[in-house]
Parts: structure tokens; sequence; C-alpha cells
């Protein structure tokens, strides 16, 4: 049996429809590899993937049809069989976008499990990944480059012991220089030697059967790694591809990087799963300009029907025109992983005549929680229904913004709590585990929301980036929503600023469109005409050249309280030394990059002065790294 879909759902009555067959019977596989199987017996001439090696439409490109990719997949499987790895080992990934990244993922789940890396973790953070995992066997990219994936790959080996074998991916499929590094083979080579029409191994799987460790919590912080079963990542795509009623004659183009959860799972296991045609748009995906610059043509040319990305890149392809592109096919566009600002909403339906849809999902949810349907007319911060069988639940906060047990009613703000048949089996770390679920089983998303008269789920952030200013918290969604409204602006955020009366102080950053020219009092005072609440309105803005995005391109509100912190700290400092005329060079030094913690050299300072300033550094809610004279 293979998965086939009907119309998109349109209401609440819908979902219950589809709950009235039983789950077992409408999600039938037990792995992936039994999902995918059964759509490329199906569907074994169709194309599969189709890796575009340029962003140029027209240009080269290579596809795999659905036999094609079940090949590899066999391969793969076999090939890692034959090094001894079984269902309970780990394979890890560092590769780039491309096919091959398909063959490694979804092999790797037949044989094993998988553990997808994000390269731009550093080494440090990678190898206490693989540490934690313990694989021993890492698909790696094997062509010496800008990347330095490879030397990245030779240097983690070199400092595992278990990890005994590393096979090098040649990214045009081409055989590697010989000869190669002790420990290290060629998947390319190994792979076409393995038998392609089964699995040797004659596993026979269980939906409880872990199929990935994917790490979260981003590139800086401590990443957790989150277990999936095979039984979660299958009901994501079937309930992705049910409530979104996609067909195998859909085309769409993948951009999200392989070890995100949404690039691998509502991004590429839906698709297979229902026999549609994946576009990746060269190894960089979304991260190459040529790609976004042509995007319009790229999805003319390809038929395209479905469209994804996080709001930071609509906002970019917002700003591409189309250029005489026909985009007539395009019926849906999709968004999640962080908030969409109602004004690009507004101008991508304008500009484009798309409405963009929004969903929700998280590692801790296989990628996906509530959907709003293609069609579905509803404000921006609406992420549609509960996906069939699962549940969401709004329950009140407590002053340290944590999940109370207390039921709110419809229209009532609070923590988002979510249970479902892809809720993953827990991280790693047990502990940790623990503190993500409330004591009668439901997963703390750290969201914030409501659910709405037609039981829709409606997004406004995080609990953590809430804004509290004397007690008082402060959705930052409302000042951004206010500051995006504005022509001239690009991307926006809001954070809070560290202050010694209240606590935080909510302070705005903008980036601006191409040829906008505004100044940062025009746009604060246009912000706070339009924020209703005086304690939300922002105390300052910043205009940014660049605004700080994570690797699938979430805005990185870290980054931003660090220089909110640093212009916070510059501001006390300016207000001791300046009406004393100091002079330049005995003035505290900042430091403050990346999402770290503010560094304040003093040690050029004379004691007297630093004694007037010292205190005042103290009483800020922050922690702040002083070098004292």
């Amino acid at each position: 049996m293979h998965l086939t879909v009907s119309s998109p759902v349109q209401a609440l009555a819908d979902i219950h429809r589809i709950e009235a067959t039983p789950l077992v019977q409408a999600v039938p596989w037990a792995s992936t590899y039994d999902l995918i199987r059964a759509s490329a017996l199906v569907h074994a001439d169709r194309p599969a993937l189709t890796f575009l090696h340029t962003g140029q439409p027209g240009g080269a490109s290579t596809t795999w049809t659905y036999r094609d990719l079940l090949h590899g997949i066999h391969q793969t499987a076999n090939l890692l069989h034959g090094l001894h790895l079984s269902p309970h080992d780990v394979v890890a990934i560092l590769l780039p976008g491309g096919l091959a990244y398909h063959l490694a993922l979804w092999g790797g789940e037949a044989a094993g499990i998988v553990q997808p890396l994000n390269p731009l973790l550093s080494e440090d953070k990678l190898l206490s990944l693989l540490r934690a995992s313990q694989a021993k066997v890492l698909i790696a990219h094997g062509v010496d480059d800008d990347s330095q994936m490879r030397a990245k790959a030779l240097r983690l080996q070199a400092q595992l012991p278990h990890l005994h074998t590393v096979l090098w991916v040649h990214p045009d499929g081409e055989p590697l220089a010989q000869p190669l590094p002790d420990g290290t083979q060629d998947f390319h080579a190994l792979r076409t030697q393995q038998a392609s029409d089964r699995l040797l191994s004659d596993r026979g799987f269980s939906p409880q059967d872990i199929a990935a460790y994917f790490h979260t919590g981003g590139t800086t912080g401590a990443p957790k790694l989150a277990r999936h079963s095979h039984g979660a990542q299958v009901f994501t795509a079937w309930a992705n591809a049910t409530m979104q009623g996609f067909q195998p004659t859909d085309v769409t183009m993948n951009g999200y990087p392989l070890f995100h959860v949404a690039g691998v799972l509502p991004g590429a296991l839906c698709s297979l799963a229902i026999g549609m045609h994946v576009i990746i748009p060269t190894a960089a995906l979304f991260r190459n300009r040529e790609v976004v610059q042509n995007y319009w043509r790229l999805a003319e040319h390809h038929g395209c029907t479905l469209m994804s990305g996080v709001p930071t890149v609509l906002a970019a392809l917002a700003g591409v025109p189309l250029d005489g592109a026909d985009i007539s096919r395009l019926r849906s566009v999709r968004t999640g992983a962080a908030p969409l600002p109602p004004e690009l909403a507004q101008r991508f339906e304008q500009t484009f005549g798309l409405q963009i849809n929004e969903s929700l999902g998280m590692t801790e949810t296989a990628g996906l929680s509530t959907v709003a349907p293609p069609g579905l007319s509803a404000p921006a911060g609406c992420v549609g229904w509960p996906l069939p069988h699962a549940q969401v639940r709004i329950v009140g906060l407590n002053s340290d913004d944590q999940a109370t047990g207390q039921d709110l009613p419809a229209g009532g703000k609070g923590m988002v709590l979510y249970k479902g048949p892809n809720l993953f089996s827990g991280y790693l770390d047990a502990a940790e585990t623990a503190r993500s679920f409330t004591p009668d089983g439901w997963l703390i998303t750290g969201d914030v929301g409501f659910i709405d008269e037609q039981g829709r789920l409606h997004l406004s952030g995080r609990a953590k980036d809430l804004i509290i200013r004397g007690g008082h918290n402060i959705d930052p969604k409302v000042i951004e929503d206010a500051l995006g409204a504005h022509p001239a602006v690009d991307l926006c955020a809001a954070v809070g600023a560290p202050d010694a009366y209240a606590g935080e102080l909510p302070v705005a950053f903008a980036t601006l469109k191409a040829g906008a020219q505004v100044s940062e009092a025009e746009l604060l005072a246009f912000t706070a005409e339009r924020v209703d609440e005086a304690p939300a309105k922002p105390k300052s803005l910043t205009i940014l050249e660049r605004m700080p995005v994570t690797n699938v391109g979430k805005i990185y509100k870290p980054e931003l309280r660090t220089l909110a912190t640093a212009a916070v700290v510059q501001g006390l400092i300016h207000q001791v030394l300046t009406p004393l005329q100091t002079p330049a060079a005995q003035w505290p030094s900042l430091h403050a990059a990346g999402d770290g913690p503010v560094e304040v050299d003093a040690r050029a300072t004379p004691l007297a002065l630093w004694a007037s300033i010292q205190p005042l550094l103290a009483a800020l809610p922050v922690k702040l790294v002083l070098h004292a004279p």
C-alpha cells in the first residue's frame, strides 16, 4: 500500500473525518524504508529528485527516478550492513545538499540510526555530538574545498576511536583520488558493488525502532540529541500530506538543509512518500544567492506547484522581481520555524498573488505539530489545526515563564503543549527529557499562543523571547508587527535590553530593503505610534546592515540581545565619563560578538573612575565579563 490523499483539510470537521479511520489502518508503514519503498514501487519511472548543479534555469542538472532512488537506498543500507552497522548503531552525515544526502539518510535509517550534522557547528560541538552518539561510520564530503568538511572529518576521526570508517562522497559521483587515508573509503565506489534490489539484512522493522538522532539547540549553547522513531517520522509524512492534499503530480523545491528536521521530514520524506518531484537547488540550497535571484524562473522552468521557506527566505524572495516568469502552477506557499510578519504575508499576496500558509513544528515533534492547509484564510500567526490524532493545549504561565497546569479558554494566551503520535522518543540525556514534559506527558513546546473558536492555533512567539518589564510581559511580536509595517523595513526583531530598575526594556532592530532610506528616529516614532501599550513601546531602534540568522534562516535573537546589552553598557559608561571629559584612552573598551557575554576591559581606566562605573554595571540583571584596572 502506498500513500494517497484527497483534497486538503478545510475545516475541523475534515480532521475528525480523517480520525475516524484507526491510525494503524491509515498509517500501516512500520518504517521510513517501508514508506519510500511502497512509493517507489508505484512511481518507479517518475522523477524523484533533481539536483541543480547551478542556480541558472536550464543549467546542468541530474535527475534520479524513484527506481534509481530505491536502488541507491538498498545499496547504501547493504554497504553499511557490510561494515557491521547494526540497527542500534549510528551512522553520522557531514555533507552539503545533494543527491547522496538522500542515500545517506534513508539508506542509513534502513541499516541503523542516522545522525545528520550541521557542518557549520564548531569542531568541539561536532566532537561532543559524535561522542554522545558513539557513531561508528561517518558519511562525509570527500573533496577538499572551501567547505573544509573533508579536513574536519579527518580531524574528528582522529579523536574518536569508535568512528571506525569514514565514507567519502564525491559530489559528482566520480572516483576519488587514491590512495585514501587509513580508515576511509570511497562511498560511491563501494555502494555500486552492492545488491540494489533488496536489503541483505532482511531486517524487520518496528515503528518504535529509533531512526535518527537530530541535534537541537542551534549553533551555540549545548546541542541536545533528540531521538526520532521510525513511527514518528512516518506519521509526520502521512499527516503533512493528508492535511495539505499533496499529489504525485506536485513539484517542490526543497531549499532547507538536510541536517534540519524541516528539510528531512516535511520537506523530503513527505514528498517522497507521495511520489512527487523534489528539486534540490544546488549544494548550497537557499544560501546560494544565484538560486534566490533566479527563484521564480527556476520555479517556472521546473513546473513547481509548491514552495516553502522560512520567513527570512520568503522576505528575500519578495524582493526578487518576476521578470516575466510564469508561476501560475504555484498553488501553495508554506512557512514555519519563525513567526510570519503580517507585512510580508500581505506583500507576497499583493506582489505575486500567493497566499502564505503557516505550520508549526519542532525537532521534538518530528518537524510538525499543526498545519494551516492551502486555501485557509487566516491572519499571519495562525498555524492552523493540530494534526489528525494529535492534541494541543494552552496553559497559563507563571512569573518565570514556566507552564502551569491551568488550562486557558479559547482566546487565552499561554504556553502551547503538544501530544501526538510523532512525539520524539526523548533526548539521549534523560534529565533533559524530563524537563521537556509536564508530569502528565505533554511536550512543553516553549511557544506562546492561543486557540481560536475554530480550534486553530495562533502563535505570538517563544516564551523565552518574552520581554519582561517590571513584571509586565511584553510580546515582542506586537513591536515587530508595528515596525514591519513600515515600507522601508525588510527584517525586524524586538528583544529585551537589561535595565537595573525594570529588569528589561524593549528595544528593536531592523534591516532595510535595498535602496530604502529612513532614519532610526523615524522608524522608532513610526513603531511607537502603532504600539498601543505604553510599556511595549521600544526605547531604542537600531538599523543593521545584516540581521543575524541561524543556519536555517531564523532571526537569531541571542545575538541581538548581546548587541542590546553592549549598547546599554556603553550608555552607562558615557553617563559617567562624558561629563568628566575623560580622555578616550582611559575609557573602558567593549567586546560583544555573537551571543556571548559582553566583555568590558577597564584595565586602562583609572581606579577612581572605575569605582563610579562598576556599581552601575553590577546592577544590570545580565552576565558581564569585567576586566578591572
